[in-house]
């Protein structure tokens, strides 16, 4: 079902996004340290569409799955040259702050939007709530 794949490509996409805002902020005081992010989810699908998947030739082959990182690119970020320090540190503590708390929003949202398709499959199938 391709709405079950969406929310999970979905959030392990903002897992990635997370982990790129912890790096981040470990770096706050690293000189030199220039801020990344990660490329946006619509970017992330379309190299993933892109890339040819795995091609199933007989029914008895085991369906083959893309690796997590597929179509993920982590990138310099350019709204932080604005912000570089003396020390040439582009990373601003207030900014990753608000970027980690939309990421949490969102997963938020992913799960949310996850689990009331599942318990609509559910009572589809059941006829039980």
């Amino acid at each position: 079902m391709s709405f079950f794949s969406l929310a999970s490509r979905k959030m392990e996409w903002l897992g990635a996004r997370q982990k790129v805002i912890a790096e981040n902020v470990a770096n706050a005081d690293t000189p030199n340290y220039r801020a990344q992010e990660v490329s946006s989810f619509g970017e992330m699908l379309e190299a993933r569409a892109s890339a040819g998947a795995l091609v199933r030739t007989s029914a008895n082959h085991i369906q083959g799955s893309e690796p997590m990182t597929a179509g993920l690119e982590v990138k310099e970020d350019e709204g932080a040259w604005a912000s570089t320090s003396i020390d040439g540190n582009s990373v601003v503590l207030e900014q990753q702050a608000i970027k980690a708390n939309d990421v949490s929003e969102n997963y938020r949202l992913a799960a949310s939007l996850y689990r009331k398709g599942y318990e609509l499959v559910t009572l589809a199938v059941t006829g039980i709530r």
